[in-house]
């Protein structure tokens, strides 16, 4: 950032050529192959350096004023020279930080006179990163290659939607009507997921599909990314993250058991932008021994699987509509449109359970576990809270599904 100052040698060669043109600022600029304006600014620079006929400039000062005392001769009897810090060169941003704006004023050679810069603190990608390390350190779940079940179906297809964890959320029940925090929010996802499994079909591959918002927060801020609403958060950001990567590998070593492969796709929602991209980076980082995981690496807030004859479409729900979905899937899979005879397409956002046909396409959305926030509360949104898995058949389409409810496993 900011321009270059003006080396000795740049300005020795200016003041080598005015004296070659006897002082001819013109002449001695049109030598250099420079313009008038250019030339005389460097003279200035250069006078301020000491290089037209005063003393040494010390390193990194340059000449602010003189002052020449004449007897009546007009012989020198004494010079006064003040020098200041000289103007500086590029700026170095510093560590940690990113630039929210910046104002310079420069001088006429291009160096930094005075600089506004206006910083913030950037290191939620350090924290991630730290958080992600910690929760592989303590997790000790898969790090090498296991071995598959014995029986699946190469024929199905079962998929858990994973909508609105909102993991790191807090809430008080004398105000919101029940507990909520980090510890609840693992045993919850944790248990049902268990509980899903258990009941799903052996299908020889699962999908576990984050429709986004996993994480409550998306950095330290306790602010959604956008709008900046404020959040209730429990325990610091690193924690949150921590627990929230730890929590997934357990599901995914649920799935394992059940499922010869597992196929995780982490969406972004409109809490968690930039934290959902940390959690793929960490899921595929600690599962790049296991064969049986695959971890898709697609930044994209969009999702498109065909399965057999079924399309499969999802995202998080904050941008679009059912009929946004319905049209995106037929103009970005046009192929695979062509080869499905079942259309479906998944989201959430909205933690409540809808299911809408826009032409032959079910565009449904699913509940979520997590408790509701004192915001929610009080502006009267209440829904259901469950977590579903649906199999998939690669002819015949969609042929059974399994719920688990959250009062059938939570204690009175």
């Amino acid at each position: 950032m900011g321009v270059a100052p003006l080396t000795d040698e740049q300005l020795q060669e200016v003041v080598s050529a005015l004296q070659e043109a006897n002082g001819n600022k013109t002449e001695a600029a049109r030598y250099l192959g420079l313009s008038p304006t250019t030339f005389r600014d460097r003279v200035k620079v250069a006078a301020k350096r000491g290089f037209l006929g005063t003393k040494p400039v010390l390193p990194g000062f340059a000449i602010s004023k003189t002052t020449t005392v004449r007897d009546e001769d007009g012989n020198t009897v004494r010079e006064f020279i003040q020098q200041r810090p000289e103007n500086g060169g590029p700026f170095n941003l510093p560590d940690g930080h990113s630039i929210k704006g910046v104002s310079a004023y420069l001088d006429a050679g291009g160096n930094v006179i005075q600089q506004w810069v206006k910083t913030r603190a950037d290191d939620s990608s350090s924290i991630l990163i730290e958080a992600a390390k910690a929760a592989f350190e303590s997790y000790e779940g898969t790090r090498a290659p296991t071995a598959p079940p014995e029986r699946t179906s190469d024929a199905l297809l079962s998929v858990y939607p994973v909508a609105d964890a909102h993991h790191g959320l807090l809430a008080w029940k004398p105000e919101t009507g029940e507990n909520y925090d980090l510890e609840i929010s693992a045993n919850r996802l944790f248990t049902c997921m268990s509980d899903l499994i258990s009941q799903s079909p052996p299908s020889r591959e699962a999908l576990i599909l984050n429709l986004g918002d996993y994480f409550h927060n998306n950095d330290r801020t306790n602010a959604t990314p956008a709008s900046k609403n404020q959040l209730d958060v429990d325990g610091r950001y690193f924690k949150v993250v921590q627990t929230g990567v730890e929590l997934f590998c357990r599901l995914i070593d649920l799935a394992l058991q059940k499922h010869e492969i597992v196929t995780v796709r982490n969406l972004p929602g409109n809490h968690d932008p930039d934290a959902s991209i940390i959690l793929t980076i960490a899921l595929g980082a600690f599962y790049r021994n296991e064969p049986r995981v695959v971890v898709e690496q697609d930044p994209s807030e969009l999702f498109f699987r065909l399965f057999g004859k079924t399309l499969i479409g999802a995202c998080h729900g904050h941008k679009m509509k059912p009929e946004r979905m319905a049209m995106t899937m037929a103009t970005m899979r046009a192929e695979d449109w062509g080869k499905a005879k079942y259309r479906w397409f998944l989201f959430g956002h909205i933690h409540h359970e809808t299911a809408k046909e826009v032409g032959d396409v079910r565009c449904e959305s699913f509940q979520t576990l997590a408790g509701r926030d004192a915001y929610h509360t009080g502006s009267g949104y209440v829904a259901g809270q469950s977590i579903s898995s649906i199999t998939l058949h690669e002819e015949r389409g969609e042929i059974g599904r399994h719920r688990v409810n959250l009062p059938s496993i939570e204690a009175p």
